[in-house]
C-alpha cells in the first residue's frame, strides 16, 4: 500500500495531520501520485471494484466485487466442466437459447468492466499527474480495456457468428442413437457445374465413428459404382427391387439427380430427397445403417480451404489442373492442362486443393479417390482450435455457403466432442473398389461382390485402431500453415521430371507416357 504523507494544515489535525494519499492524492508527492495511478489500474485489472473500495465509491466497489466474484465462480465452473463434461460445455455454447444467454452475459461483463475502468480513470485524476506521465497512464488504461472488455466483446462476437452459423447449417429435429456402437455419416462433394444437369456427388464417402472412442474408418465409394442395393424398408425398394441396376446410366452418383428430379415424392418429409436416396444406397453397399449426411458444394470448397489458410500435404506425384474439353471429341479429350501441382510437401490454397482432389486426367478414378481421402484428412487434422479461433469468421462464412446437412443441431455438442476424440487418432481407410477390391481390369465396381464388401467392412470395425489392413494417415504430423500464392511455380523433382516436359507430352497427346509418369499421383498424406 502507498505510505501516508504528513502535511501542514490538514482538516481536523491542527497545524499538522496525516492525510491518506490513496483517497486524497492532491496531498501526495508527484512520484506517489504516479505509483498510485498504476496501482489502481492493476487493481481494476485483477479485481474490478477493489480500486473503488480503497479510493472511491465504496458502494460501487462492493457491487463490482460481487459481480467479479460471480464471474470468477462461473469461469471456474466452466473450466471444471470442460475437464469433466466437455459435451455439456459444447452443448451450452451451441444451444440456440443458452448461447444467447452467454452472449448477453459476456456483453454485460464487458460493459461493466469498461465502466469500472472509466471510473478508475476519474479516481486517478489525470490533472494531478506530471505532464509526461499522463499519456502513459492513458495508454495503459486503453490497453487494459482492450485486453479485458475488448476480449469479452470479441468472444461475444464469435459466439454470435457461431450461433448464426450453427442455425444456418444444422437442422432442428430429434437426436439419433448410434447403431451397433457407431455413428455413420455420408460425406458427399457435390458438383453442379454449368455443363451438368443437376448436382452430382462426385466424391462419396461414409465416415464411421466409434461412439465411445472416436475411432474412425472412412469408406470411399467410387462415383461409377453400379448395382447399389436397397433394403426392403427403403422408399426406393419398389422402384429398384434388384438394386440400381440399369447399366452405365445407373452409376451411383447419378442417383442423386435421378431422385431429385423424378422421385421426390418417395421422400415427402426430406429437405433433400437426393441426399436421402444416397444414404439408402450407401447403406446397402456397405451393409450398415448410414444415419446422416453432409454435402459440401465443391464450387465453394476452395473458399473453405482459403479460410483455413490452406492445407499442407505430402503429394506423391504430379497432378494436372484439367483444362476445358475439346469440342467434338469422342471419347472426350481436353486441351493441355492449365497447370500442374508438383510432388512433395507443400501448402495448397483453395484453388489448387480443389484441383488436387478432383483431377483424374491421365490416371484412374481410384487415384483421385485416394487424393480425396488425403485432402479430407488434412482438413480434419488442421481444423484445430487455434485455426478455428484465429480464422473463425471466414471459416463460418464459408461453411454456411457450402455445407448442407441433416444433423440435428441439438446433437452437435456430442459430435463435436466425438470429433475431438477422433482428431488424435489414426483414421483407417477402405475404398470399395481398386486397389482394395480387385483391379480396374476386373471391373469390380460394375459387378460388385456385396458379401465380400460387407465382410471387409465388419473386419475394419473389428480390427480397431491398430489395424494394419490399410495404410493409416498420421494426423499428428499436420500443422497450421499460411496461405500460399495463387500460382504454384514450375519446378522439377528429384527424378528430373519437369512441368515443361509433362506439358509437352500433353500437347502432343502422349497419354501412355503421361499415365506411366503420373501413376503415383494417388499417393498422398497430410504433412
Amino acid at each position: 500500500m502507498i505510505a501516508g504523507t504528513r502535511v501542514e494544515g490538514s482538516p481536523g489535525t491542527g497545524t499538522r495531520g496525516l492525510t491518506d494519499p490513496v483517497r486524497y492524492p492532491q496531498s501526495a508527492p508527484p512520484a506517489v501520485r504516479t505509483k498510485r495511478a498504476f496501482v489502481l489500474l492493476v487493481m481494476t485489472l485483477v479485481l474490478p471494484g477493489s480500486a473503488q473500495i480503497v479510493a472511491g465509491d465504496r458502494r460501487l466497489g462492493r457491487r463490482s466485487l460481487r459481480t467479479t466474484f460471480a464471474a470468477w465462480a462461473l469461469l471456474v465452473l466452466g473450466l471444471v466442466l470442460a475437464v469433466t463434461d466437455r459435451t455439456l460445455v459444447v452443448g451450452i455454447v451451441t444451444h440456440r437459447w443458452w448461447s444467447l444467454v452467454l452472449i448477453v452475459v459476456l456483453l454485460g461483463i464487458a460493459l461493466g468492466w469498461a465502466l469500472v475502468f472509466v471510473n478508475t480513470l476519474r479516481l486517478i485524476r489525470l490533472p494531478l499527474l506530471e505532464r509526461g506521465v499522463r499519456p502513459l497512464v492513458a495508454a495503459t488504461l486503453a490497453l487494459l480495456m482492450l485486453l479485458t472488455s475488448g476480449s469479452l466483446l470479441y468472444g461475444a462476437y464469435v459466439l454470435t457468428v457461431g450461433r448464426s452459423t450453427v442455425g444456418s447449417i444444422f437442422q432442428s429435429g430429434p437426436a439419433f442413437d448410434p447403431v451397433d456402437g457407431r455413428y455413420n455419416f455420408l460425406l458427399m462433394g457435390g458438383d453442379a457445374g454449368e455443363d451438368r444437369t443437376g448436382r452430382r456427388p462426385d466424391s462419396i464417402s461414409v465416415i464411421s465413428v466409434d461412439a465411445e472412442s472416436g475411432s474412425t474408418v472412412t469408406f470411399s465409394i467410387p462415383r461409377n459404382f453400379q448395382n447399389a442395393p436397397f433394403s426392403a424398408d427403403s422408399p426406393l425398394w419398389d422402384v429398384y427391387p434388384d438394386g440400381y441396376n440399369c447399366g452405365d446410366p445407373c452409376i451411383i452418383n447419378s442417383l442423386y439427380t435421378e431422385v431429385a428430379q423424378n422421385y421426390t415424392d418417395l421422400y415427402p418429409d426430406a429437405a433433400d430427397p437426393g441426399a436421402e436416396a444416397m444414404m439408402d444406397a450407401a447403406s446397402g453397399v456397405l451393409g450398415i445403417d448410414v444415419q446422416a449426411y453432409l454435402l459440401v458444394d465443391m464450387g465453394g470448397f476452395e473458399q473453405l480451404v482459403d479460410a483455413m489458410g490452406g492445407i499442407r500435404i505430402d503429394a506423391g506425384g504430379w497432378v494436372p489442373i484439367t483444362a476445358g474439353e475439346i469440342p467434338g471429341t469422342d471419347p472426350i479429350r481436353h486441351y493441355p492442362p492449365d497447370g500442374w501441382i508438383k510432388p512433395g510437401v507443400q501448402t495448397l490454397d483453395g484453388y489448387h486443393a480443389l484441383w488436387y482432389a478432383r483431377s483424374r486426367e491421365f490416371v484412374t478414378d481410384y487415384d483421385r479417390i485416394a487424393r480425396q481421402q488425403c485432402v479430407q484428412q488434412a482438413m480434419i487434422a488442421q481444423l484445430d482450435p487455434a485455426t478455428v479461433l484465429t480464422r473463425f469468421q471466414s471459416i463460418a462464412a464459408a461453411g454456411t455457403q457450402i455445407v448442407e446437412t441433416d444433423i440435428p443441431q441439438d446433437q452437435l455438442a456430442s459430435f463435436v466432442d466425438l470429433g475431438l476424440k477422433a482428431q488424435g487418432q489414426e483414421t483407417r481407410r477402405l475404398t470399395i473398389g481398386p486397389p482394395d477390391f480387385g483391379t480396374p481390369a476386373e471391373n469390380f465396381v460394375t459387378y460388385p461382390d456385396f458379401d465380400a464388401i460387407h465382410s471387409r467392412v465388419q473386419d475394419m470395425f473389428a480390427q480397431g485402431a491398430d489395424s494394419a489392413a490399410m495404410a493409416p494417415l498420421h494426423l499428428e504430423r499436420a500443422v497450421v500453415v499460411s496461405r500460399v500464392p495463387a500460382q504454384v511455380p514450375a519446378q522439377s523433382t528429384d527424378d528430373g521430371i519437369t512441368e515443361e516436359y509433362l506439358q509437352e507430352l500433353a500437347t502432343i497427346g502422349d497419354d501412355l507416357t503421361l499415365g506411366e509418369l503420373l501413376s503415383d499421383n494417388g499417393q498422398c498424406s497430410p504433412a
